[in-house]
């Protein structure tokens, strides 16, 4: 087992508005049948297990880059609109927040009824997960959401979370079942929480020692400390500072939707009667779709996508939104029918930021001038926070892009 990071998830409260709710829904469904067009369902299922992926998703749909909420809302808006084309895609999302995560086991048995698989295994698959993360993972965490993910084939994904009240923090568990060999001893694709904070977890490898005297009731206390691989920290505060992001990632993908000069920029049918701040979106969802885990090190950077419902970057521009969103399906749709010209255009547009990338040198200073600039404009593009609509600073026109 191989744990892939660690986050510091700050608890935020409320409710995700209607408006930025239905999209994240519409936009999670096309970004998830994209993958499977090109990954297959397996491909969903390792992607929603590394952690710094799902938080980059979050940040892309919307949501607060770096907050807890970002789990609630995510796997809640991609059961409920992938579940209805579940039998297409052979994805089924199971579980969910309180009560509903306690309806895991019997989702599970439907799905058998569907797919052929064993419902007692697998709803046994979800109660261990559980009962693993909030006993012999003894982290001050308690656990309050539950999502199961399994493939037609059987594959699964669990993607769960805990509270700290003390703490006011959360941790985020994910298991990936081609990763778990025992749910005794180290089954888990990654474990999100608080840097440096010690644990008691009986399912380390090293503790094997302490869970055999454990059941020959000896008095062995263990005390083994998780060894994490990786660190993810991600701060309490709401902005987005220089050290957040990759500023050659971001900044090339700046300067390739809005000064449009690389060579091979013809070919991309995409970017044809597109404005810039779409060609952004989907430069940037290109990558959800596309991108290689180590892509996924800064997910504030995907933020950027859109914006964030807390105003962080800048208010989500729900025309972009909608823009982005209505040229992701149509590529999809035409794709399906063997037009694939606008679909490998889509598939490119990573590629080519990255291709920038080498030779981009960004400016100190220059992303706060950015957002600035992107606030000031996001009236004029439909800006809305969960406070409302964004409203334009007095004596204030647009502004003109500034790259860094």
């Amino acid at each position: 087992m191989k744990r892939s990071g660690q986050a510091d998830l700050p608890l935020h409260r409320g409710h995700v508005p209607p408006w930025l709710y239905e999209r994240m829904g519409r936009m999670g469904r096309a970004i998830v049948e994209a993958i499977v067009a090109d990954y297959g369902p397996s491909g969903v299922l390792t992607r929603l297990s590394d952690p710094r992926w799902f938080q980059s998703l979050g940040a892309a749909m919307g949501m607060d880059w770096h907050s807890s909420g970002i789990t609630t809302s995510v796997m809640g808006a991609l059961k409920r609109s992938i579940n209805p084309v579940s039998g297409e895609l052979g994805l089924y999302f199971c579980g969910g927040r309180g009560k509903a995560s306690r309806q895991t086991p019997q989702e599970l048995m439907k799905v058998s009824n569907q797919t052929g698989q064993d419902g007692n295994q697998l709803a046994r698959f979800s109660r261990l997960a559980a009962k693993v993360d909030n006993t012999t993972i003894q982290d001050g965490y308690q656990l309050y959401l539950h999502h199961f993910v399994v493939t037609r084939g059987g594959s699964w994904t669990v993607v769960q979370q805990g509270m700290n009240s003390t703490s006011g923090m959360a941790r985020r568990y994910h298991w990936h079942s081609h990763r778990v060999t025992s749910f005794v001893e180290e089954p888990h694709a990654a474990i999100c929480g608080i840097q440096g904070q010690q644990i008691l977890n009986l399912t380390d490898r090293l503790a094997s020692p302490a869970r055999k005297g454990i059941l020959q009731i000896s008095g062995e206390k263990p005390t083994q400390m998780m060894d994490e691989i990786q660190k993810m920290n991600l701060p309490a505060r709401h902005h987005i500072s220089e050290k957040d992001v990759d500023l050659r990632r971001l900044g090339a993908i700046l300067a390739l939707t809005h000064e449009q000069q690389h060579q091979d920029f013809e070919s991309l049918l995409l970017l044809k009667g597109m404005g810039p701040k779409t060609l952004r979106a989907l430069t940037l969802v290109s990558e959800i779709i596309h991108g290689t885990p180590s892509r996924f090190s800064d997910p504030a950077r995907f933020a950027f996508a859109l914006g964030g419902k807390d105003g962080h970057p800048h208010p989500v521009q729900t025309q972009v939104y909608d823009q982005t969103l209505a040229e992701l399906r149509k590529t999809l749709e035409q794709a399906r029918l063997g037009f694939t010209d606008k679909k490998k255009a889509l598939d490119k547009l990573s590629k080519v930021s990255r291709e920038l990338e080498k030779d981009f040198q960004p400016q100190t200073g220059g992303l706060k001038e950015y957002i600035r600039q992107e606030r000031t404009n996001s009236p004029r593009y439909g800006g809305r926070t969960a406070g409302g609509r964004s409203q334009p600073p007095e004596n204030s026109g647009p502004q003109q892009l500034k790259l860094f």
